[in-house]
């Protein structure tokens, strides 16, 4: 017990034995995909099948850092994604996503494994109430993308892999710009790999616990967002909160939290003084919540999720809790920035880019 106490209490960084080089891998993939009838305000544009096509380039992870041990040797890399819609109303689809690659089989020829991935997304037809009033999926070129995808490689050589995947693409601008149903793509996926090193070797598998599993700290952040309320009124509307935390690292991948936090969406108040009559009290529009969140936890990235509800609430204009989808990332120990979804029911709400400090 007092070994593990130890342990727990050990600089990371100090004792990880030096890693091997990462070796890259270059991939080229062909995609074919479905869109989605999410809703029934896209229905009109599900006829067509997209065909994209990927070209990335990914390092092995070694165990430089202690987290790439903790989770057995990801892979991180950066995805160029082009996909044309067959659609002249959506047009063509242009893609950059950082993302990470974790496997959960390796052998001697061949690696299964799930990746996830998030970036920006640049569609060439956006929405436009005059020439093309008929894309209800994306208002803006500018988008936001996220990636699902469950990956396997089969060594045909010691270096060329061939690939073969199934998972969703997602483009959303998340209500900065409305219509805004996003899209959804469910594809399949193949093509090929080039591995410089296909088993290199791995340092540091066992890296200690750092210090702070098992402790308490207190974050406070403050988020500016703007959204637009409708198609016809074009001005965007600006969003922002306040949150103060507690969290506790649970172990070396997780942190637990809970938060209260404040809401002022001045939309709610413009919709309001379009409804009330003349003379007519208004409710307050600022809200206040509780949350219970995660944090996935990669070195300095971690991967949020939050689920609220509304303490304080006088104009009803949403569900009672919301959730939130997040990237955060420490540039000091006491220091971080994040971009984050708010949802309410699954429906975007706002993109809020946060900055705070960890105490």
């Amino acid at each position: 017990m007092v070994a593990e106490a130890q342990a727990q209490t050990v600089d990371t960084t100090a004792v990880l034995a030096a890693a091997p080089p990462a070796p890259f891998v270059v991939g080229a993939y062909a995609q074919g995909s479905i869109i989605m009838a999410h809703t029934y305000a896209i229905r009109h544009l599900v006829a067509s099948h997209p065909t994209g096509f990927e070209v990335n380039l990914q390092r092995q992870t070694t165990g430089a850092a202690a987290w790439h041990g903790w989770y057995k040797y990801p892979k991180i890399g950066l995805a160029l994604t082009y996909y044309d819609f067959h659609n002249p109303i959506l047009g063509y689809a242009f893609s950059a996503s950082p993302y990470i690659s974790k496997t959960f089989s390796r052998g001697e020829k061949h690696d299964f494994s799930f990746r996830l991935g998030a970036g920006l997304a640049y569609l060439t037809n956006p929405y436009n109430q005059e020439t093309n009033h008929k894309n209800t999926i994306a208002s803006s070129a500018l988008n936001a993308t996220l990636q699902f995808r469950f990956e396997y490689d089969y060594a045909l050589t010691p270096h060329l892999g061939l690939l073969v995947g199934a998972g969703l693409n997602h483009y959303s601008n998340g209500a900065t710009t409305k219509p805004n149903f996003g899209v959804n793509l469910p594809s399949v996926v193949l093509g090929l790999n080039y591995h410089e090193q296909r088993h290199p070797l791995q340092a540091n598998p066992n890296a200690p616990a750092p210090a702070d599993v098992g402790k308490l700290f207190y974050n406070v952040s403050t988020s500016l967002g703007y959204k637009q309320r409708t198609e016809g009124d074009k001005q965007k509307y600006l969003v922002s909160s306040v949150t103060l935390a507690v969290g506790r690292r649970m172990n070396r991948k997780s942190n637990l939290l809970l938060g209260l936090e404040g809401f002022n969406d001045r939309s709610l108040k413009a919709t309001l003084n379009d409804t009330t009559r003349a003379g007519g009290t208004q409710p307050d529009v600022k809200k206040a919540g509780v949350f219970l969140g995660h944090e996935l936890l990669f070195g300095r990235l971690a991967f949020d999720s939050h689920l609220g509800f509304y303490v304080y609430a006088p104009y009803k204009s949403s569900t009672p809790y919301y959730e939130r989808l997040g990237l955060k990332y420490h540039f000091t120990k006491l220091l971080f920035g994040a971009i984050d979804l708010k949802i309410h029911r699954g429906a975007a709400d706002v993109i809020e880019f946060k900055v705070g400090a960890k105490l």
